[in-house]
């Protein structure tokens, strides 16, 4: 077994493979510099970012890259299967409610930007798209916050480069890629954080091909106003989620869809967030709420789950 750590789009980075060859530990060194370009591209901290170029340019038709119009895309397909609840559109309310810098660089001890306004978050359905050129056409005013669904994107594709040489997994901040089961056939052993005492694990899930996402608002959290805030947006407010969980984790096919799955539900809250989970039977989750208690769909013992 081969690994390698290091951190990108500010959160700490995980990838391995399960060989032991000079080629395998070739494969793995390269993986910060996937992850370096991608950032380049899709991230809104970085000013000469892609993403922060069509920001500038709302209003106007921008033609954009093959990595890009492949995010946006799969951007379109988590907000339509979450009914409009995972949206890259909120960018404006995230700004509002505080989330102006990377978070490692936001106290969180001391309030920041004072603005208890409400930021517009519209549907993906107003951009204008043209697939022959590439092209979009973001409404002025509107800018987009790629931020989970990259992450889940770029741990995806890592996974898929490193796949072709042998079983993968790759961690981005939480989102987790799974190629398969190892070579010998056993799955991997995945610890699931406990978001009261981040140093301990809930419980462990056994894993083959999949993906496993947990959204939350135990971390990314700071005061404004003297409230406390955090990044886990409600589209239908334009404010940080109003919720009784404190996070939600969730194994699904690939990691996007966890991850879309995993914020839905974290912003839904338990009750109806249960009732989503209801009618997406291939998923498996548990829910953490904020008094401590927890609870775990019935399938999640397919994985081997084990407190």
């Amino acid at each position: 077994m081969k690994n390698i750590h290091f951190r990108a789009m500010g959160c700490q980075m995980s990838a391995f493979i399960d060989g032991s060859t000079n080629r395998a530990k070739s494969l793995l060194q390269q993986v910060p510099d996937w992850f370096e370009e991608w950032e380049q591209a899709l991230s809104r901290f970085r000013l000469q970012s892609e993403l922060s170029r069509v920001n500038q340019q709302s209003g106007e038709s921008v033609v954009v890259s093959e990595l890009f119009w492949e995010v946006l895309e799969q951007s379109v397909r988590m907000e339509h299967a979450s009914h409009g609840l995972v949206t890259p559109l909120v960018l404006p309310a995230l700004e509002i409610a505080g989330y102006v810098d990377s978070f490692e660089n936001i106290p969180d001890s001391a309030d920041v930007m004072l603005d208890m306004g409400s930021g517009m978050v519209g549907s993906l359905n107003m951009l204008v798209c043209d697939p022959l050129d590439r092209s979009i056409h973001l409404p002025f005013g509107c800018r987009l916050d790629f931020g989970g669904v990259a992450k889940g994107w770029a741990a995806h594709q890592a996974m898929r480069r490193l796949a072709n040489y042998a079983p993968a997994l790759v961690n981005a901040g939480g989102d987790i890629s799974v190629s398969s089961l190892r070579w010998e056939g056993s799955p991997w052993r995945i610890g699931i954080v406990n978001p009261f005492e981040p140093e301990n694990d809930l419980g462990s899930v056994q894993v083959g091909r999949c993906g496993v996402a947990t959204s939350g608002r135990d971390y990314r959290k700071w005061m404004q106003g003297g409230m406390q805030r955090h990044h886990i947006i409600d589209p239908r407010s334009g404010q940080p989620a109003e919720t009784d969980l404190i996070s939600v984790t969730v194994i699904a096919p690939n990691v996007m869809e966890a991850e879309m799955a995993a914020k839905t539900i974290l912003i839904l809250g338990s009750h109806a967030g249960q009732d989503w989970l209801e009618t997406q039977s291939h998923l498996a989750a548990i829910l953490v709420f904020e008094n401590g208690q927890m609870q775990q769909t019935s399938n999640m013992q397919i994985y081997g789950w084990r407190e």
